[in-house]
């Protein structure tokens, strides 16, 4: 199975939010961060394959993400900020899902997986607002492996 996970492009601080410091989740994408969007959507358009499953986080920003690849997504409330990595897993169904899945979410959470499903003695791995981290779970002498296929930022692309 594969899973991509894609950090929500750069967004406003949260005092920058119509509310002044309100909510978290009203987050919006700032100029840079809606061309960061693009950039990645546009790379992975290209890429993804048949049948993907797409889940975004409930904040703005992930869902503004989304939008950018021009695709049918759900939201998923687990995947809101502050969520366990274990969370994410279960809702992309990993490793077992018939189909990939792309996750749009947040930091510490996607690092946090990213770390527990490569072995990352820390526990953690910082990714860059806007990445994509592309994960393959497959199976080798009866042995589940995860295998990082790319790790792409939206300055290199």
């Amino acid at each position: 199975m594969d899973l991509i996970l894609w950090r929500h492009a750069e967004a406003e601080d949260l005092d920058e939010t119509d509310e002044g410091g309100g909510d978290d989740l009203s987050r919006r994408l700032t100029a840079k961060g809606e061309k960061q969007a693009a950039r990645v959507a546009a790379w992975l358009e290209r890429r993804l394959p048949e049948g993907v499953r797409i889940f975004s986080s409930p904040a703005v920003r992930t869902e503004q993400t989304a939008l950018a690849l021009g695709r049918r997504y759900r939201v998923h409330p687990d995947l809101a900020p502050g969520g366990s990595p274990q969370a994410l897993l279960d809702v992309a169904q990993w490793p077992h899902a018939r189909q990939p899945v792309l996750i749009i979410g947040h930091q510490p959470t996607l690092g946090r997986v990213i770390a527990q499903l490569l072995g990352i003695a820390s526990g953690e791995c910082s990714v860059r607002k806007g990445a994509v981290w592309w994960l393959r779970h497959r199976e080798r002498d009866g042995v589940g492996q995860t295998v990082l296929l790319s790790v792409q930022t939206p300055e290199l692309l």
